[in-house]
């Protein structure tokens, strides 16, 4: 779809979306503490080509470059996201008056440029100490992440009003716990489940004490990254797969947040693995509580078809081992990531949303974007014109989506600037600003320009130029 046939609603919002241990630096400054990332960066062949967040984009000190690019580009919204080691150095205790006030900066800079602050609380750099008394697998982080929101909102909320609980869960508890692929690293069953429901509790005590402390103009919800997902072929095995995989990547976060249950599918999915003791009388009812909005970040469709178990054993089983496999078709367009390329597959996610959760609230696409391998021409240009392409195809895809009955508000591009990709350290470049990560000179890319004509065109009431 050319971005001519964009045709989105008026008040339709447009930002772009970062995080704070992929971009900030400053990793040892004004009382900031190791993350759990910190200490997974630094652990030899855990990041490509040894990778670590300590320089970044230097946006703790470039922040006001930053943000006169979003002015530049004409975006009405920032999604940041608030580093807890800087507020709670120990996860725990009184706040760290040096790091809130760097986000006291930033939330200044922003409204001085009209660009609408969302703050996101957790968006997976969690302090280093709660996970060495056991991180997400406990209940008592939960509580804590309660108390650090209460210091964050306390004392942003003179300024923001729309905040975001967790970023991601099942990234953080999923590559976190089970696959290793991500902080900390670990390979786990019944302690990766855990980890998944004490996230989601925490956002859920989080949203309690909006209800009860922010004021009536505060907005809360979370943000889910979900997949459209369909078996490989008609075959019962391979529907099976998908039905597992369904509840994996999106009913063990959507139905306890939208639905206040866990799928019936969850106890027999993971019997053996984990008698999901750690789910208490109470627990869902507190998930479960109506959210202002919900948060979408879309990448990729899931096709997938039976698969062996990694492990035959369901009590040696890591919690992603439900015996499915993703299937790509070789004729099928990839990213360099290596993720398929579907931009029908977001209309296809928000609809299902929309079909499955009567009352769904408002939705943001939080995150959508795709990396490259971006270098700088000899002229000072970075042609990304197939970042371009994609951007304009799955913004396409909402608006059809609007055009079907989802309420969808708003679109943040993932992301501003290029930064540090988790795992995949810096060679994967996400942002539509090209950054040298040696000089930190910032070049818009051809899609940041793109981007910056359609929300132009869009404010003015005019259809969108190509």
């Amino acid at each position: 779809m050319s971005s001519q046939d964009i045709a989105l609603p008026p008040g339709f919002e447009f930002g772009v979306a970062m995080a704070s241990y992929q971009i900030e630096g400053a990793v040892d400054e004004d009382g900031r503490s190791p993350s759990i990332w910190d200490t997974f960066s630094h652990t030899p062949g855990k990041v490509v080509g040894g990778d670590t967040g300590d320089v970044a984009c230097e946006h703790y000190h470039r922040y006001p470059e930053d943000v006169a690019l979003m002015a530049d580009l004409g975006v009405d919204s920032y999604r940041f996201s608030v580093a807890w080691p800087r507020i709670q150095p120990d996860g725990k205790g009184p706040a760290n008056a040096a790091g809130l006030a760097f986000y006291d900066r930033l939330t200044d800079a922003l409204l001085e440029r009209g660009i609408t602050p969302t703050a996101t609380l957790y968006h997976w750099d969690l302090p280093q100490a709660l996970e060495d008394a056991g991180g997400w697998r406990l209940r008592d982080t939960a509580e804590r992440f309660a108390e650090y929101a209460a210091l964050v909102t306390d004392h942003l909320g003179d300024r923001v009003t729309r905040w975001i609980t967790l970023n991601e869960p099942y990234c953080s508890s999923m590559l976190g716990y089970a696959t290793g692929r991500h902080a900390p690293g670990a390979r786990e069953g019944d302690g990766a489940l855990a980890a998944a429901h004490h996230l989601l509790l925490g956002h859920g005590l989080v949203v309690q004490q909006f209800r009860d402390r922010a004021a009536a103009d505060h907005r809360v919800g979370i943000t889910l990254n979900l997949e459209p997902v369909a078996p490989a072929s008609d075959r019962p095995e391979d529907r099976a797969a998908a039905d597992r995989a369904l509840l994996a990547s999106n009913l063990l976060f959507s139905d306890p947040v939208l639905a206040g249950r866990y799928p019936e599918l969850a106890r027999t999915a993971y019997e053996g693995v984990s008698d999901l003791s750690f789910i208490r009388e109470g627990d869902l009812a507190t998930i479960g509580a109506p959210i202002d909005f919900l948060g979408i970040n879309y990448y990729f469709p899931l096709n997938v078809e039976q698969a062996p178990h990694d492990e035959p054993d369901p009590a040696r089983r890591t919690a992603d081992d439900l015996g499915y496999a993703q299937v790509v078709r070789d004729d099928e367009p990839t990213t360099v990531m290596g993720w398929p390329v579907e931009a029908d597959g977001l209309r296809r996610l928000l609809v299902w949303l929309h079909d499955t959760y009567p009352g769904l609230p408002p939705i943001y696409i939080t995150e959508n974007g795709t990396a490259g391998l971006d270098t700088v021409a000899d002229d000072g240009t970075v042609d990304d014109r197939l970042r371009v392409r994609y951007l304009s195809d799955h913004l396409g895809a909402v608006a059809q989506a609007i055009d079907e009955g989802v309420d969808v508000r708003g679109y943040y591009c993932w992301s501003l600037l290029d930064n540090f990709e988790w795992a995949e350290g810096y060679r994967m470049r996400f942002g539509i600003v090209h950054v040298d990560f040696d000089s930190q000179v910032r070049t818009p890319k051809a899609s940041y320009h793109w981007y910056r004509r359609l929300i132009a065109d869009h404010h003015a009431g005019a259809a969108p130029t190509g």
